[in-house]
């Protein structure tokens, strides 16, 4: 009993120290503290220090983190500007839309005969994590039940790819594409700068804020009631879809929850639904068999980085037909496959904050519709 109670208070309160390193010490800041998560992870499974019940308490948190996590990070959207997306925008956003899951599919003909239930798993992740990012990456695993090792290996290749991805972007993106897309015109209003902001110079730290406490401990109650809900759905749903339909009406319960201002107006709640998804990070690595994972064809490799650069690559070339200006594209691409927080930093290397709205705008747009579009795919995929 006592180690089980200890094993609960690591998962949970091991982020903290994580922040506390990130805040303050500037190169695990740019490492970032989702890595530092999964190491951690990691090394704690890799010791073999777990007491004999762990499995239980595992399966049980990477149960609850998720769903709670879900409506958290979807209470701060600002529906009404996915609606007020500029033309170029939302024409960039559906071309980029359509070259991830165009290069998925592809990527799943020329990878997946090998190994056709698990990489078509893996596509379901991909479309998830590069229309949306890490939550509904972490969704995903649950509604397609993802092997771990599988679920790790394909994360852990989207950092490695993703990281060169972004250099790339960050460094000679503007230049490259450049050459074939036109530049950007500066088309702004000063009322369009505020529409959203789910960015902040200190991620999570506003958590650790006691006037936070409250908002925090509303949203985190409205969060455990939408789960709730969706759950009570497990009496009347066959057992092996309960998972897909509670995340599914989860996500929808969320983005709902968002048009209620006072829902919309919670502080950090964002925040507080990534510190859940650390949690599911941290145990997830800690549950994984490096024997296995070693076990997996590298074509995992070959596919993640055929979808990052493949889509990126359509993206461009559509966009170049579309007429759609250099950063525009670059902003949504990053938006997409690096997730909404690597706006800011695009966007300050190329120079050009006014993308800073419409790049985070599509990121969260993402966030909503990644879960449905990667279960669909994910079963379009297997009957292929």
């Amino acid at each position: 009993m006592t180690s089980t109670i200890i094993l609960v208070l690591f998962y949970v309160f091991s982020p903290l120290l994580l922040l506390y390193l990130v805040h303050n010490y500037t190169f695990l800041k740019k490492i970032g503290a989702i890595v530092l998560a999964y190491a951690l992870g990691l090394v704690i499974g890799i010791t073999g220090l777990m007491p004999e019940n762990s499995m239980e308490i595992q399966n049980l948190l990477t149960t609850i983190t998720i769903p709670l996590a879900i409506p958290l990070m979807l209470f701060s959207s600002n529906v009404k500007s996915w609606l007020k997306l500029a033309g170029k925008t939302s024409i960039s956003m559906i071309i980029a839309i359509f070259s991830v899951i165009s290069t998925v599919i592809g990527g799943y003909l020329l990878f997946g005969g090998n190994d056709p239930e698990n990489m078509s798993k893996v596509g379901g992740l991909l479309i998830g994590v590069y229309t949306g990012g890490t939550p509904n990456l972490a969704a995903l695993k649950l509604m397609l039940n993802v092997d771990n090792e599988v679920y790790l290996m394909t994360n852990a290749y989207d950092m490695l790819i993703g990281a060169a991805y972004f250099f790339f972007i960050i460094i000679a993106g503007q230049k490259v594409f450049g050459i074939i897309l036109p530049k950007y015109k500066s088309v702004v209003s000063a009322g369009d700068q505020k529409m959203v902001d789910v960015s902040s110079k200190e991620p999570f730290w506003g958590l650790l804020n006691k006037k936070n406490t409250k908002p925090l401990l509303i949203a985190f109650v409205i969060s455990a009631l939408i789960f709730g809900l969706a759950g009570a759905t497990t009496l009347i749903v066959p057992k092996n879809s309960q998972m897909v339909v509670v995340v599914l009406i989860i996500t929808t319960l969320g983005i709902l929850a968002s048009l209620i201002p006072s829902i919309n107006k919670l502080s950090n709640t964002f925040d507080l639904g990534m510190y859940l998804i650390l949690i599911f990070s941290i145990v997830v690595a800690s549950m994984v068999d490096l024997s296995k994972m070693m076990e997996i064809s590298s074509e995992i490799f070959y596919y993640v980085g055929f979808v990052i650069f493949g889509s990126l690559l359509m993206h461009v070339l559509l966009s170049a037909i579309f007429k759609i200006d250099t950063d525009t594209v670059l902003i949504t691409s990053t938006a997409l496959i690096c997730s909404p927080p690597f706006v800011p930093a695009v966007a300050g290397a190329l120079n050009n904050r006014e993308i800073v709205v419409s790049g985070l705008t599509v990121g969260i747009v993402g966030y909503a519709v990644g879960n449905y579009l990667g279960f669909l795919i994910a079963n379009l995929l297997i009957h292929i």
